[in-house]
């Protein structure tokens, strides 16, 4: 059996070689050429599908022969490190980012909006909860309490607005400022998207971290760091916010 397992795994080789790559590469012998195309069709139709639906927008922006040259590349080239169907998406993006070389008809949105694409399914997928006992956990002044960010939600900066890209809307050139998303999964479990600034972000970022800061600690250092000239306007500006972030389950 030890004789013919280099022969075995050779065989194995050649198999996963065609599948991946069959108009470079050789077939098997001794299998028949009708099977092997069912099997080649099986990956490619599935990895495409998936690859489909879950980069929706970027699927619809590439002509159908440029998208499946796209699909084609990535099953050929790319060494998978998960074997997880649902990582699928994240392979993609690291194929994208780190393998991929630009070509004719590649945007410059690409890496951009296949990210965005994919922190969408990642957090529609996450196993994380947003804490029950949250839910009326902050029922007095914002200001008084500690806010405390939900784990489901991205605070993201891109160079173009990839939430407003679409088949009809492909800029040219990156925004002229820094585009910043929060990307959050609410208590129904529906993945949504708000379009914000570097200093909401960064409010987001004080209560994240380890002081315990109260809402009203938290606006307070940030008009500081800011240099907003009059912080207790600052502090009134900033409880709106976090009342429109905790009514949006970013916060609880």
């Amino acid at each position: 059996m030890s004789d013919a397992l280099p022969g075995f795994l050779h065989t194995q080789k050649q198999f996963a070689d065609y599948v991946r790559d069959p108009d470079a590469s050789q077939a098997p012998e001794n299998l028949e050429k009708r099977r092997l195309k069912i099997y080649c069709d099986l990956v490619y139709n599935n990895i495409e599908s998936f690859l489909s639906s879950g980069f929706p927008v970027l699927r619809s922006i590439y002509e159908d022969q440029d998208w499946h040259e796209l699909v084609r590349d990535f099953i050929r080239s790319h060494e998978s490190h998960s074997p997880y169907f649902l990582e699928i998406s994240q392979e993609f993006l690291a194929y994208l980012q780190y393998e991929r070389e630009g070509r004719e008809g590649d945007p410059g949105f690409l890496l951009e909006l296949a990210h965005y694409e994919w922190v969408e399914l990642a957090l529609d997928v996450s196993e994380e909860v947003v804490p029950v006992s949250g839910e009326k956990r902050l029922t007095q002044d914002l200001l008084q309490q500690q806010p405390l960010v939900s784990p489901l939600v991205w605070a993201l900066s891109y160079q173009y607005p990839v939430h407003k890209i679409g088949r009809a809307f492909q800029p040219q050139q990156p925004s002229a400022e820094a585009v910043f998303i929060l990307v959050y999964r609410n208590r129904e479990d529906q993945v949504r998207f708000m379009e914000t600034n570097a200093l909401t972000v960064q409010l987001l970022n004080l209560l994240q971290g380890d002081e315990g800061l109260t809402g009203e600690q938290a606006l307070q250092r940030l008009a500081i760091e800011s240099g907003y000239p009059d912080p207790q306007h600052f502090v009134q500006l900033g409880h709106e916010i976090l009342k429109k972030l905790q009514n949006s389950d970013v916060l609880f």
